[in-house]
């Protein structure tokens, strides 16, 4: 009897063992066939679009580089190429240098504090970045609030231009893209074990210290990541620039616009779009380089 339940105990381990397997063959199958229907939208919604794009560029069926030349030998188009990396460059900047300080202010207030301040950092989300844009005029416009108060203050007799220039662009760009970089630098400081800056406060490190050799470094990463996604979102912005710009203030996206819609050149206007899509693959290629070395 106990030789029969002994081989009845081994039979069952041996098919449950040679059921893993197929177990794991079945749930394989199972997973792709759930991803089979998002795998095919991202290809029709966005990988086909790309290569459609960059044969545009290349001028498909005929094959040549001559867009690409008419982009490089074109003064006007290198000068607004410029002009965009320029001010997505110090709305980045300026970004970073209001995001850090007020994510860190967050992490210092107590649980309550914290969701009542982020809470006001959430809430233009829900308001249209339409609408936020024409409220900086009635804030700068040259009868606006701030030059009204200033005038009445004697600082200025003259209202000082904010909009229709770069200024105004910058500052509208700074307004939308803010809570992009505060929401991630807040979640990676909350992550800075409180450990690590009290052992170095025990064995008598200043607060300076313990800033920017432990809390910096370990913020470090999400600080390059979160900017990299403010520059990137920059370099894509139309309403602002129109509206703030008046159309004084050319960056890629209105040229993309007069390209294809008004022109039209459509391959000239392929060959900018997939040269800023390299641009934005280096610099994350760089930002990751960055970040893994700033980890180490």
């Amino acid at each position: 009897m106990a030789a029969v339940q002994a081989g009845a105990v081994n039979d069952a381990t041996l098919s449950e063992s040679g059921s893993g397997p197929v177990r794991r063959e079945i749930r394989h199958r199972t997973g792709v066939a759930f991803a089979l229907p998002l795998l095919v939208v991202m290809l029709m919604a966005f990988d086909l679009p790309l290569l459609g794009m960059l044969a545009r560029s290349l001028g498909w069926p005929d094959v040549s580089v001559d867009a690409y030349k008419e982009v490089v030998s074109y003064e006007l188009y290198l000068k607004v190429i410029l002009n965009t990396f320029l001010i997505a460059a110090v709305s980045t900047c300026a970004c970073a240098l209001l995001a850090y300080p007020l994510a860190y202010w967050i992490r210092r207030l107590s649980p309550a504090g914290q969701l009542i301040a982020l809470v006001f950092v959430v809430v233009p989300f829900w308001v249209s970045v339409l609408i936020r844009t024409y409220a900086w005029i009635i804030l700068l416009g040259n009868a606006g609030l701030v030059n009204s108060a200033m005038r009445s203050l004697g600082w200025i007799h003259e209202p000082i231009a904010f909009l229709y220039n770069s200024v105004g662009v910058t500052i509208g760009i700074v307004n939308v893209l803010l809570p992009f970089l505060v929401l991630p630098l807040f979640a990676a400081m909350t992550k800075v074990d409180e450990r690590l800056l009290n052992a170095a406060r025990s064995v008598g490190a200043s607060e300076a210290q313990v800033f920017w050799r432990i809390f910096f470094p370990l913020t470090a990463p999400a600080l390059v990541a979160g900017s990299l996604l403010v520059f990137l979102m920059a370099l894509g912005f139309y309403v602002t620039p129109m509206v703030l710009g008046g159309g004084r203030v050319p960056m890629l996206v209105t040229m993309l616009d007069l390209l294809i819609n008004r022109m039209p050149n459509w391959n000239v206007a392929a060959a900018i779009s997939v040269l800023l899509l390299a641009t934005t693959l280096v610099l994350y290629a760089l930002s990751r380089q960055l970040g893994a070395k700033t980890l180490v």
